[in-house]
């Protein structure tokens, strides 16, 4: 067993690992065969000399992580120590700002999968990305587009979902079309919020440079020099997904976003989304980034809701299985 010690320099060792270490302990979860040590600003390490040179060399990509965006969370962590960590630090400074958003704000993607999105973007003109609650797909989808509009790369921007109702009946809800799914659509609403200043944005929807509709109104447009976002794609049925497809102009970028564990579909209708993405997985122009709950950007607490989620999902899968195995014996 060798050990090697590591000194933190220039970060102070209570902003990088927070409160009684828990970064650190979390950290050390990558490691079970290293034993890991913090006193002050010295990180001692003993073990095998392979798993240590992998712990220094994952120390370093946290460290310039830190030293790039001034904080460090487990899922930052977490990202960091898939394969391909490296990936999140290859774009510096400001290349790597989608936006400027409200009040200062530098909206980056934060993830490796958000990072394939732009990536992808940038070479094919339609994208799906799909993935659990929290990783950052809509939004990531939506400053793409605000960044393409303010490039002048595209003249307008459509916003749509399909307008399933996930267990609530909008039937209920006082006023117009609009005023009943407005609430429906708010995500949308609340990214841009955070993106343009809210007087623009209240001009910009009034004029049609920026428009949220229900997929329904996509029927039998073209939708030319603009930058369409197809949200909660999983809602959609077959049909649906290749009329939206199919309204592509000439001129255009598509992305389209879901979460193929909330489909609020009727059990009878396959969802569009799947459909699409097993069809066009071959077809040029066309990117697939799936996204996982390494890139859950929303309290830490949801990672592992999506996990235990996902347990018993399988467990139920599992049952239903035997029990079909069991019926179909007794019918021999």
């Amino acid at each position: 067993m060798l050990e090697r010690k590591i000194e933190i320099q220039g970060i102070s060792p209570a902003e990088l690992f927070g409160v009684n270490n828990a970064k650190l302990k979390h950290l050390k979860t990558y490691f079970p065969k290293l034993k890991v040590t913090a006193r002050g600003n010295v990180i001692t390490i003993v073990g095998d000399e392979d798993v240590m040179n992998e712990f220094e060399r994952k120390f370093e990509l946290i460290m310039s992580h830190f030293n790039q965006y001034n904080q460090l969370t487990q899922n930052n962590i977490d990202n960091l120590m898939l394969a391909d960590g490296s990936d999140l630090l290859k774009d510096k400074g400001e290349s790597a700002v989608l936006v400027h958003g409200n009040h200062g704000m530098k909206i980056r993607a934060k993830t490796i999968n958000q990072k394939k999105m732009v990536g992808s973007i940038d070479i094919n003109d339609m994208l799906f990305a799909v993935g659990p609650a929290g990783t950052g797909k809509t939004y990531t989808a939506i400053a793409l587009a605000v960044r393409a509009l303010k490039a002048k790369e595209v003249k307008r921007i459509i916003l749509t979902r399909p307008a399933v109702e996930a267990g609530e009946n909008l039937g209920f809800l006082p006023g117009d079309l609009k005023e009943k799914l407005d609430p429906y659509m708010m995500p949308l609403y609340d990214a841009l919020r955070d993106m343009i200043p809210a007087e623009k944005l209240a001009d910009m929807l009034e004029f049609g440079i920026i428009e949220i509709a229900p997929l329904a109104f996509m029927r039998g447009r073209t939708l030319d020099k603009a930058f369409v976002i197809l949200d909660e794609a999983q809602n959609s049925t077959t049909m649906q997904m290749k009329m939206f497809l199919t309204r592509m102009g000439m001129t255009a970028k598509f992305v389209v976003t879901g979460d193929m564990s909330q489909v609020d579909l009727p059990r009878s209708q396959r969802s569009g989304l799947a459909y699409a993405m097993n069809a066009l997985e071959e077809v040029e122009g066309v990117g697939i980034i799936k996204m996982g709950s390494a890139d859950v950007i929303r309290h830490a607490l949801v990672k592992r809701i999506i996990a235990a989620f996902e347990v018993a999902e399988n467990e139920d899968k599992r049952q239903a299985e035997l029990r079909l195995k069991k019926r179909n014996q007794g019918k021999d």
